[in-house]
């Protein structure tokens, strides 16, 4: 009997009316699900600091801000909400790398967000072989929605991309970006189903997908509504070394060697280089997959 998948991705498939994957062998999470709960552990030490930087609240935006009393900053600003889910964090991490190390026998991590995320990462597929493996996954998805709930909640900005390319998915496809807070990916989530996800870099690699479905689109099919996927190519076409430094985390040393040895055509505006994606993608996409 095949067993299906218990994930956060694929509890939520379910409830838009599609049937759960099969959970991979020796799990209880389809390989989808798994590698968003390998994500999603990934992002909450950048989201654990992010929080930080909103505690007293000069964030902005819509949050649950109060006055402390007493101190030596009386009356100062402080952001519950962030403080919250920085504590949720750090407790749902300790609960879960508790459950590892009680179970397997382990040396336990110091109690932070970073060696408990890294310690989780490790034994990330004997977690998604438990019979817990489905709270897991929820209860990590839930971090990364609250945490990002606390992060420019009122300034993200959110783009109609089109349909989605995974074949037999009928759901829409919307990019969120921050342009506040430009250290946060950008991501591109399908509606019908959370688990065909997309961050930063992968966005040309996306674009040539929606590009070569609408190509084979029928010619009488409707119009592309404008801000879908011409605004997304326009978005990603040329890029600064900033950009490229932060969507594949290195230094920004290390984009100039590559801009120069690998001879990227450039253009130059107010002041500033800009990159040519399609160039940056070659470049970059060969060295990820000989890593």
């Amino acid at each position: 009997m095949t067993t299906v998948c218990v994930g956060a991705g694929c509890v939520r498939r379910e409830g838009a009316g599609r049937a759960r994957r099969p959970a991979a062998a020796a799990s209880r999470l389809c390989l989808d699900c798994h590698e968003r709960l390998v994500r999603d552990l990934n992002r909450l030490p950048e989201l654990y600091e992010e929080c930080a930087r909103h505690l007293d609240g000069s964030g902005g935006g819509d949050r649950a801000l109060e006055k402390t009393s007493g101190g030596p900053l009386p009356g100062m600003p402080f952001n519950l909400r962030a403080a919250d889910v920085r504590t949720s964090i750090l407790a749902v991490l300790s609960g879960w790398a508790s459950l590892v190390l009680e179970e397997r026998g382990l040396a336990g991590p110091r109690r932070a967000v970073g060696p408990l995320v890294h310690f989780l990462t490790r034994n990330g597929a004997w977690l998604a072989a438990h019979d817990a493996a489905g709270e897991a996954s929820a209860e990590i998805a839930g971090l990364v929605r609250k945490a990002l709930g606390v992060i420019d909640p009122a300034t993200s900005r959110r783009i109609a991309v089109g349909a989605c390319v995974e074949p037999g998915c009928s759901g829409a496809l919307t990019a969120v970006v921050q342009p506040r807070r430009p250290q946060l990916p950008a991501t591109i989530t399908c509606g019908a189903d959370v688990s065909h996800h997309w961050v930063g870099h992968e966005w040309l690699q996306l674009s040539r997908r929606l590009g070569a479905a609408a190509a084979t689109a029928p010619a009488s099919g409707p119009a592309e509504p404008a801000g879908t996927v011409t605004d997304l190519e326009a978005e990603v076409r040329w890029m600064t070394a900033a950009d490229i430094a932060r969507l594949w985390d290195m230094p920004p040393g290390s984009v100039y060697r590559h801009a120069s040895t690998q001879k990227w055509r450039r253009r130059s505006g107010n002041g500033r280089t800009y990159y040519h994606a399609g160039d940056v993608y070659e470049t970059l996409h060969r060295r990820d997959e000989a890593a």
